[in-house]
């Protein structure tokens, strides 16, 4: 993960809040341009992925760090220790 600290301190990012407001303009295709300081805050180049959070009614922008396909397969490999139907039975209701 990418050091944002400075950036974070340059455009007033608190760890749990936002000083300041940046805009975009939806165009005719339905895109937005991510203004220059939110792309300086978040590290973002070409080709960079961000991810939409969603939760009740608000939409937070972040950086998503790439996905590692062969950890993830490699990971869970090792996580079968709960795949039984007398599992399912017991853990139905959590």
């Amino acid at each position: 993960m990418r050091d944002t600290q400075a950036r974070r301190e340059k455009y007033g990012v608190k760890e749990k809040g936002i000083f300041t407001t940046q805009l975009s303009k939806l165009s005719s295709k339905r895109q937005v341009t991510v203004p220059k300081e939110v792309r300086e805050v978040l590290d973002l180049t070409p080709g960079d992925m961000v991810a939409y959070d969603i939760e009740q009614g608000t939409v937070t922008l972040r950086r998503a760090e790439p996905f590692d396909a062969a950890f993830h397969k490699s990971l869970s490999a090792t996580l079968d220790e709960w795949e039984t139907p007398e599992d399912d039975e017991a853990f139905r209701d959590l």
